[in-house]
């Protein structure tokens, strides 16, 4: 079968649509404005349906049309880079670029070892990183602008392909020197009527809440912050106590302060570290190196 389009024309639609206009992926692609519109125009011809929405002055979007192919287009480019590349690598090396994104409270305590392996074992592959609240990674990879992501699988979208790299139960930090710190373990009843210094950040929100809600408990909040450190400084201060699952190496605070960290005495449900894509995108074996390595370093930290 004879097929009526270019991964040239591919190239040229999916960078009009992530740029929003003509202008921006002309300049990404070091080529002129009329050869992409020529391009596309062609294109739409071929396929019969119109592509590109053109507001004067405001750029291009896709039409529904467009949409509903973006991902498709987005794989075979991925896939056909990949053969280019295995085409030119000698031996078993991996070479290219792979965008990776991380939860906020995931990427200190991950990333910088995963990226001392991956840079060890595959030289070749260089990490374009983004950070930031899992609600914005998780669209960043519906964008197209992140191949992977590192999230927790809380709330997550059925059409994303998960790999579980680690499971980590929640616990309580207090102040050292806080009554309940005397004990082994907390019971969630124990900390009920204490100040809640809330992780504010999806979807820790929700989860830490939720333990509480699942066994008909409320929490009494004091103070929120999305940061972690924040939260950890707070809670070495004795404002209040947390629940966390991330946990640094060391526990002591910015300013010096000790916290105690305990396990929760109740049954609750772990949080699962994984790693994730878009389902119906073929993974590349950029991705498929990645996610080896993945799986290796988070059994050890």
């Amino acid at each position: 079968m004879m097929h009526r389009f270019t991964l040239r024309q591919l190239e040229y639609l999916v960078t009009c649509i992530d740029c929003r206009s003509v202008a921006g992926a002309a300049e990404r692609l070091n080529v002129s404005q009329p050869t992409i519109s020529v391009a596309i125009t062609k294109l739409e011809e071929q396929l019969g349906v119109q592509l590109l929405l053109r507001h004067p002055s405001r750029g291009v979007t896709a039409t529904a049309a467009a949409e509903k192919v973006l991902q498709s287009a987005r794989s075979l480019l991925a896939h056909a880079t990949d053969l280019e590349r295995q085409t030119m690598e000698t031996g078993n090396s991996v070479v290219g670029k792979l965008r990776l994104g991380s939860f906020s409270t995931l990427a200190p305590t991950v990333l910088p070892t995963l990226i001392r392996t991956l840079s060890a074992e595959h030289p070749g592959i260089q990490l374009d990183l983004r950070e930031g609240p899992q609600d914005q990674i998780v669209n960043a990879l519906y964008d197209g602008q992140l191949d992977l992501a590192l999230l927790y699988d809380i709330e997550l979208p059925d059409d994303l392909h998960t790999a579980l790299l680690a499971q980590r139960k929640p616990y309580v930090a207090l102040a050292a020197d806080h009554p309940l710190a005397r004990q082994k373990t907390v019971a969630l009843s124990d900390l009920q009527a204490e100040p809640l210094i809330l992780l504010e950040v999806a979807p820790s929100h929700d989860y830490f809440l939720g333990l509480f809600q699942a066994i008909g408990l409320e929490p009494t909040i004091a103070h929120a912050s999305p940061s972690i450190e924040l939260v950890r400084g707070m809670v070495g201060c004795g404002l209040g106590y947390s629940l966390l699952v991330t946990r640094p190496d060391g526990d002591r605070t910015y300013d010096g302060n000790e916290l105690a960290i305990r396990p929760l005495r109740d049954e609750v449900r772990s949080s699962k570290v994984v790693l994730a894509r878009l389902a119906n995108l073929r993974p590349t074996q950029l991705m498929k190196s990645f996610e080896d390595v993945a799986l290796r370093v988070m059994q050890q930290v």
